[in-house]
């Protein structure tokens, strides 16, 4: 906008953004009941200029001040709250390279200013809990405010007018039809009036939606933040599954919305409308509340649980410890628990719908952490590879994050699970079938490489376990097991792996194309098969005519490997759990292909020729 107003507006702005003290200042006017929506705005419009983040615990008295607030309050005080506790740029983390932040991290220092806010905001008194009974009220409970608060909130929510005429004009007939002229200015029979009860239920319900999108959001940022477990102690006790589970069918999943929107992109910034970015905050907080920790079987009510441990008792394997550890009178209640209804949801979305992508996301990381059976059976009884396999094979899906999202689904769920592989082959029952699969797999390796990683680990154990007759049948039967079995296949795989990739592009998002040929080679060397694939790897350069290249790359990336994985904070058990390989084995393996003896059988560089060694030795020297 070039409107000489707006520049100045935006001048003043800047310049009491750069003042602190200002800043501190204005959140201690906030007391006032009049002014607390104006003065909510334009700390939020500072914020938004402002370069470096404010120190929430330089507000004064900010524990008395947010329990002065209502819950209507509270939930506007989340919009400034959620610029104080992300991370800058958090959104875009996959896309940076693992050299930028790695570098990025050795000079900023720790804690951050965003992590210490998060501890700030987590020592106020009752903090938590109201945001918990904010999260999971329902939309009747919401409907006892004050009529001219609401129409301010209105304002400041959505600057649209259409809606805020209609609200007038409801409004100004109400008054007309009122005879006592004085009584509508007085608060209280306003309140009473039936004109709060006018409000169209679809109006009531968007406006609680717009103030849980505030407080999921500022919940799931707490739940992925270093206090991580003291948050999860919380939200368990304040019981905030079981609470979103009651909310599920009438308020985060209403039938008849515009939940087959298609939102390009997974930008959560988006403005879409009120009703997707809620459903997609949700779906965030689930998969940072079950991503690798314990409570994650909160998501199910008591019967599912049972449903768990007899999966375990008749498949003779001894319960998870977390599900044996979970405290019952926290769960879901109700007939499902909320990963049933999400499941049910998924399975009716539109192939286009961007919602998949969120959906699979937060399924997956139910499964992360070690392999749990019990949990794969529970989802493979309710149709979930079917589903999957339709999306993949079938529904025409051409979204790369659709695909990439269930591509990892697919392989948590049928990891080490031959039931998974049984099933699959039922639904994959023909060769136009399987060429379909592979095509998708194929297209792109960065999106599907830990479903390749899955399976060649399910081989290796299937191939381990062949006195067991059910094994040796899926072994003989299923057609992608007998694809991955044949070494040409894993040799195709390991060397468009380790082509994608070199140290320069390596990111959050592609690093995993190098764990996974760090895979096929463990279990290679494992049965003394590593110089055989090292030697292919050699004759392969030269067919192709640039020898050299690929090994020198590995070379790189395997340094590079080391100066990541090996570095103190770095945390290993990811690899751990998803491979089952100790990570011991990890490292050796990278040590010996690493090794400078050139007689050494399992080391890179006794396949590469002289003339070719070195070629990129200055990348890495820091």
């Amino acid at each position: 906008c070039h409107c000489p107003l707006y520049n100045e507006i935006e001048g003043v702005t800047k310049n009491l953004a750069a003042r602190d003290d200002f800043v501190l200042f204005l959140f201690t006017l906030m007391t006032n009941k009049k002014t607390f929506l104006q003065t909510a705005t334009l700390i939020e419009d500072i914020l938004g200029v402002k370069k470096e983040m404010i120190p929430l615990e330089g507000i004064p008295n900010l524990s008395g001040l947010v329990q002065s607030f209502d819950q209507q309050q509270l939930a506007n005080f989340c919009r400034i709250l959620s610029v104080t506790i992300s991370e800058p740029d958090a959104g875009n983390d996959d896309k940076h390279t693992l050299l930028a932040k790695n570098a990025h991290q050795k000079k900023t220092a720790s804690p951050s200013r965003a992590e210490i806010n998060q501890v700030t905001l987590l020592s106020i008194p009752g903090f938590i809990e109201r945001l918990c009974k904010l999260a999971t009220r329902k939309v009747s409970e919401a409907t006892g405010l004050n009529f001219l608060q609401e129409l301010e909130d209105w304002y400041t929510w959505l600057d649209n007018a259409l809606v805020l005429d209609a609200l007038m004009q409801m409004a100004t007939e109400e008054t007309e039809q009122s005879s006592t002229g004085d009584a509508s200015s007085d608060e209280s029979s306003l309140a009473t009036s039936p004109l709060r009860h006018r409000l169209p239920q679809s109006m009531k319900i968007v406006h609680e939606i717009m103030y849980k999108v505030e407080v999921l959001y500022v919940l799931c940022v707490l739940l992925m933040g270093r206090q991580r477990n003291q948050v999860h102690k919380m939200l368990a006790e304040f019981r905030l599954i079981p609470g979103l589970n009651n909310l599920f069918d009438k308020l985060i999943w209403r039938k008849y919305t515009s939940s087959n929107h298609v939102v390009h992109g997974q930008n959560e910034n988006c403005d879409c409308s009120p009703e997707i970015s809620f459903k997609i905050q949700f779906l965030r907080l689930l998969q940072s509340f079950s991503d690798h920790h314990e409570n994650k079987y909160l998501l199910l009510n008591s019967q599912e649980l049972n449903e768990l441990s007899a999966i375990s008792m008749k498949a003779n394997i001894p319960e998870v410890e977390a599900l044996v550890n979970t405290d019952r009178s926290l769960v879901c209640d109700g007939k499902k628990g909320l990963l049933t209804r999400l499941l049910a949801v998924m399975k009716r979305e539109p192939p286009d719908s961007s919602f998949r992508f969120w959906q699979a996301r937060a399924v997956e990381s139910f499964l992360r952490g070690a392999t749990s059976y019990a949990d794969q059976m529970f989802l493979l009884k309710r149709g979930l590879l079917e589903h999957i396999l339709f999306c993949i094979i079938d529904s025409g899906c051409t979204s790369r994050d659709v695909l990439q999202s269930y591509f990892d689904l697919l392989g948590e769920l049928m990891k080490f699970n031959i039931d998974a592989f049984k099933r699959f082959n039922k639904y994959v029952n023909t060769p136009e079938k399987f060429q379909a699969f592979l095509t998708q797999i194929n297209s792109s390796l960065v999106d599907s490489n830990m479903l390749v990683r899955c399976i060649v680990l399910s081989l290796d154990r299937f191939e381990s376990q062949t006195e067991d007759v059910k094994v040796v049948e899926v072994l003989s039967e299923c057609s992608l097991l007998s694809y991955m079995a044949r070494v040409e296949n894993r040799l195709s795989f390991l060397f468009r792996l380790i082509n994608i990739i070199n140290v320069q592009t390596l990111t959050q998002e592609n690093v995993s194309c190098l764990n996974t040929s760090l895979v096929i080679l463990m279990l290679a060397r494992r049965k003394a098969k590593l110089p055989f694939y090292l030697n292919a790897l050699r004759e392969k350069e030269y067919a192709e005519k640039y020898p050299g290249c690929m090994l020198n790359n590995f070379h790189n990336l395997l340094r590079f490997w080391q100066h990541h994985y090996l570095n103190k904070d770095k945390d290993s058990t990811c690899l751990e759990n998803s491979s089952c390989i100790p990570f011991s084995y990890w490292k050796e393996t990278v040590s010996v292909l690493l090794g400078l003896d050139r007689t050494s059988l399992c080391a890179i560089v006794r396949y590469i020729d002289e003339p070719f060694e070195d070629l990129d030795r200055d990348l890495l020297e820091d």
